[in-house]
């Protein structure tokens, strides 16, 4: 298959590696061109502008944010001109359901396919091609991304025919992650103030009621105190509460938690952390509490 990938940060180039890897010719771009050497050794023809990578069957962007998805679709070298009358093209990034919304209208117009395939999962999951994908879409342009998703994840959720469906979802279970490593830095915050080894604690949370292995992932993190390295930015956890909280408020829905939420991303990137692990709102209840980190 002849494959577009868009975006190459710590997710992407994983992801793009392993398409690649399995024999797809793939074209690849990024804006930092850099970031595509490694490819290049490896055999992938690297894209001088978006448009270039997208006379493709696929193309896949996984891009950080609204912004550089519109770029990248709609901008002046972007993909929705260039790509073939029945192509797919497949985002992966967390994104709006607004902006979901658009790129299922302009596909339409443009006789283009458009398939919503948000990703669960963080580097060494993309680069194991062990990540779990939501993905939502035309049965038919599913049917077509199915071999490629078959290399990224471990398993594909379809969810509807409806591509904003995958990234309401997506959006959710990401307010679910945030809310739990708030809970999580909250509850060994006071398990330290009464002097309880946070490792023990952490045996016995990831070993009865709390085995799954997000729990173990983000628990092992905050009992270290150990943030680094960097899976997925403060930032772009802040961007994706956010989001939820726009798509709540779309269907008129109160989110009291995520709010809550927010603002603790909130006051992460006010103290200099916009770049640090998104599990760092954990460092605030630590504070909070008068405790020196783990």
């Amino acid at each position: 298959m002849k494959v577009g990938f868009i975006g190459l940060g710590n997710m992407g180039s994983a992801m793009a590696e392993n398409v690649l890897r399995a024999g797809h010719e793939l074209i690849v771009y990024n804006r930092t061109r850099s970031r595509a050497a490694e490819l290049e050794k490896a055999g992938a023809k690297v894209a001088g502008n978006p448009a270039m990578a997208a006379p493709t069957e696929v193309v896949i962007t996984m891009l950080a944010d609204d912004a550089a998805v519109e770029d990248v679709v709609f901008g002046a070298n972007g993909i929705i001109n260039s790509m073939p009358r029945g192509g797919v093209h497949v985002s992966m990034s967390t994104i709006s359901v607004a902006l979901s919304e658009r790129l299922t209208k302009e596909h339409e117009e443009h006789e283009t396919r458009f398939v919503a395939a948000p990703v669960f999962g963080r580097p060494e999951a993309a680069e194991g091609g062990s990540l779990f994908i939501v993905a939502a879409g035309a049965k038919d342009a599913i049917s077509t991304c199915e071999p490629l998703f078959g290399l990224l994840g471990q398993r594909t959720f379809f969810v509807g025919e409806h591509p904003p469906m995958a990234n309401v979802v997506k959006l959710s279970g990401n307010f679910l992650i945030a809310s739990m490593i708030e809970s999580l830095g909250e509850a060994f915050a006071l398990i330290r103030k009464h002097g309880v080894d946070p490792n023990a604690y952490l045996d016995l949370l990831t070993n009865s009621l709390f085995s799954a292995p997000v729990y173990k992932t983000y628990g092992s993190i905050i009992a270290a105190g150990k943030y680094e390295p960097v899976g997925f930015r403060a930032v772009l956890g802040l961007k994706d509460i956010r989001l939820a909280l726009q798509a709540a408020e779309s269907k008129t829905m109160p989110m009291p938690v995520a709010s809550l939420v927010h603002d603790r991303f909130l006051e992460v990137i006010a103290k200099g952390m916009a770049d640090a692990d998104w599990s760092s709102i954990a460092r605030i209840a630590v504070e909070d509490a008068g405790l020196k980190a783990a």
